[in-house]
């Protein structure tokens, strides 16, 4: 089995590519080992790995954050490691049939922005989501009201240090010019 690695533009963050289907639908979130070894068999893998402090699975590749101490050389091994171990074991990547594709909370919108919301959706899907993906990361649709739209940003893109640039300077100006009643893009926590 050979692993691809790419760089993500968090630092803290590296993305595997196996070259096998790691979830067939949706996204897993994962910043802690027990939350994992309740949900994810390949997660709670690579928690074990010291340094580990989250991991989010994509259809075709796992992000790995690491906390700031350990270098990627030293961590890289044991995480490819850990990847093989699981994709050989034969083990689901998750425990059960769900994701976590967003927070528990409802999405939030007045009922006569339904037609603005469709849009951001829309364009959220086709071309922001796509390239954040490449990113090793997800953004997904919380809500909007009174002309702020309100992303969740998961994976790579969350603490990236040019999540705030992504938010303010891509995704607020492609949504402005596309639905003019967008003012703003914000960011809300899980």
């Amino acid at each position: 089995m050979f692993i691809q690695t790419e760089a993500t533009p968090n630092p803290a963050t590296l993305k595997f590519l196996p070259g096998k289907v790691v979830l067939e639908t949706g996204t897993a979130d994962f910043r802690d080992g027990d939350t994992a070894a309740q949900a994810s068999p390949l997660a709670a893998r690579l928690f074990e790995v010291p340094g580990v402090t989250g991991v989010f699975l994509g259809y075709d590749f796992i992000t790995v954050t690491k906390q700031d101490g350990p270098d990627w050389q030293l961590l890289k091994p044991a995480i490819l490691g850990a990847i093989m171990e699981h994709f050989m074991s034969g083990q689901p990547t998750l425990a059960d049939a769900g994701t976590d594709e967003e927070p528990a909370d409802e999405e939030f919108f007045d009922a006569a922005d339904t037609e603005i919301v469709t849009t951001i959706k829309e364009l959220l899907d086709t071309r922001v989501r796509p390239a954040v993906a490449q990113d090793g990361g997800d953004i997904t649709f919380r809500g909007y009201q009174n002309g702020v739209v309100y992303l969740y940003m998961k994976g790579a893109c969350a603490g990236c240090p040019s999540s705030t640039a992504t938010l303010k300077h891509g995704i607020q100006n492609l949504l402005r010019h596309f639905v003019p009643e967008v003012q703003q893009v914000e960011q809300v926590a899980a």
